[in-house]
């Protein structure tokens, strides 16, 4: 994938989502690792877990991670770039003539009925991506769970986050033992 390649993929991606970044992630995920194959899916999941943990704006930290894994810095650059131009120019064109239509009935109507297509774009690939990520019945507890603790009891996503970390470190070092317990020994 060249550079102009990279910066037009990410214009696309920016001109055509509505909802902000967790609303890119399929038209990412149809334009980087299906059409142009230039990631993997496992790829994809890892700089989607990456860009993630990055303070900032997801879509930028995508566009980032996505540019750098590709073609460097110089990638990184084109990618922000291309991600970031028209949705900036249609921000200001809004702020300038929003006070002409925040009160317009039809326009209230247009964002009401965007908000489901919107929540939809965001579900479809999180089922998608937890196969690719190993997600089964026996582990779909952890995310459901962090889900319940973040919307049901108003638990900081950051206490959460650092928690899974703990927890993933902690039952790797288990894993890792058990799995030595088993080896049997070599002898020479």
């Amino acid at each position: 994938m060249s550079l102009i390649q990279l910066f037009v993929s990410f214009f696309k991606i920016g001109v055509f989502t509505i909802g902000g970044g967790y609303a890119m992630i399929p038209l990412m995920e149809e334009e980087l690792v299906e059409r142009r194959r230039c990631l993997s899916r496992v790829e994809f999941l890892d700089l989607m877990a990456l860009s993630q943990a990055m303070p900032g704006v997801f879509a930028v930290n995508m566009a980032t991670s996505v540019g750098y894994r590709l073609k460097g810095v110089t990638g990184s650059v084109c990618a922000i770039l291309g991600n970031i131009l028209m949705p900036v120019c249609i921000i200001l064109l809004l702020a300038m003539f929003f006070r002409h239509f925040r009160d317009n009935d039809i326009v209230s109507r247009i964002f009401m009925g965007i908000r489901p297509a919107v929540v939809a774009l965001i579900a479809a690939p999180v089922f998608r991506l937890a196969k690719d990520a190993g997600l089964s019945w026996r582990t779909c507890w952890i995310p459901l769970l962090a889900a319940l603790l973040i919307w049901a009891l108003g638990v900081s996503p950051v206490w959460v986050i650092v928690a899974t970390i703990l927890i993933g470190v902690v039952w790797g070092k288990i894993s890792e033992r058990n799995n030595k317990d088993k080896q049997p020994e070599q002898t020479e």
